[in-house]
């Protein structure tokens, strides 16, 4: 009789460890897509024990501009259906208001380092945006996205006139001293049921 041969084991015991090291591997060499949010800072919440002021619900119809969007993703800016590609204007003209309309802000003098005193909109201006629950999220960023660039376009034409640059090439006290002069004022409202036009 001969001999039969034994097949040899395989060693397991370095299975668990190399399954570990491929799985770290994997973990840190793929990307992922990340959310990412808008820069927003929100207000503090209100302190309980103190009564509402006057000045906090006297506000000048003149100086908000509403805009609502409902469940239809329609945009209803200063109490108008408009088209979204007109929302920037239409809220570069609020900010501006180059014609002193008696409905749009009124103007105020302020001292602004590098420019001196500069007779502008009114700090107490306000962009109110309020939307429907049902409004897609996408149109709810094209609203927000078309409000910045408002500001960020008054703010760029302010900054080439003065330094012959855009804002965001701007240092950190020349950028201070134009947002004083167009502070950034988006209020954002919850949420309701405004249903469909």
């Amino acid at each position: 009789m001969g001999k039969t041969k034994k097949v040899p084991q395989i060693n397991g015991t370095s299975s668990a460890d190399i399954a570990f090291m491929l799985l770290l591997f994997f973990l840190l060499t793929t990307s992922m897509d990340t959310d990412t949010g808008l820069a927003r800072r929100l207000p503090q919440p209100p302190d309980k024990s103190r009564q509402l002021e006057e000045n906090d619900i006297k506000v000048n119809k003149r100086n908000i501009l509403q805009v609502m969007i409902n469940s239809s993703n329609q945009v209803l800016c200063a109490g108008d259906y408009i088209d979204i590609r007109m929302l920037r204007e239409r809220t570069k003209s609020f900010l501006l208001n180059e014609m002193r309309d008696e409905h749009l802000p009124e103007y105020e003098d302020k001292d602004v380092p590098f420019f001196g005193t500069v007779n502008t909109i009114t700090d107490k201006h306000v962009i109110s945006l309020q939307n429907d629950r049902g409004t897609s999220y996408q149109a709810y960023i094209d609203v927000q996205n078309e409000l910045v660039a408002a500001y960020n376009e008054i703010r760029n034409e302010v900054s080439r006139r003065k330094w012959g640059k855009v804002f965001d090439d701007l240092d950190e006290e020349q950028q201070s001293a134009v947002q004083m002069i167009y502070p950034q004022k988006i209020s954002e409202a919850e949420p309701k049921n405004y249903g469909e036009k």
